[in-house]
């Protein structure tokens, strides 16, 4: 589950963080404890990342449908 903070960061925001966690786990010279800890932020961002992603794709989705109606009512329209 995503912390409060979590949900109020933006997609940007989360994936630059991301990205951040990411480079210090590649880089390595942390102890277990501070891995563990940035991998479970990697993940929580992540998750934050799909979320954003997953509404994006939800509102394109619902625009074209909307266009895709539009056109089709329109061309019935023209038909009568």
């Amino acid at each position: 589950m995503t912390s409060n903070v979590s949900e109020a960061l933006g997609y940007e925001q989360a994936r630059d963080e991301l990205i951040e966690v990411v480079r210090r786990l590649e880089v390595g010279g942390t102890t277990l404890e501070e891995s563990l800890a940035l991998w479970e932020r990697g993940e929580e961002l992540a998750k934050v990342c799909r979320q954003w992603l997953e509404g994006a794709r939800k509102r394109l989705d619902a625009a074209l449908a909307g266009e895709r109606s539009e056109e089709t009512e329109a061309g019935a329209e023209a038909g009568t």
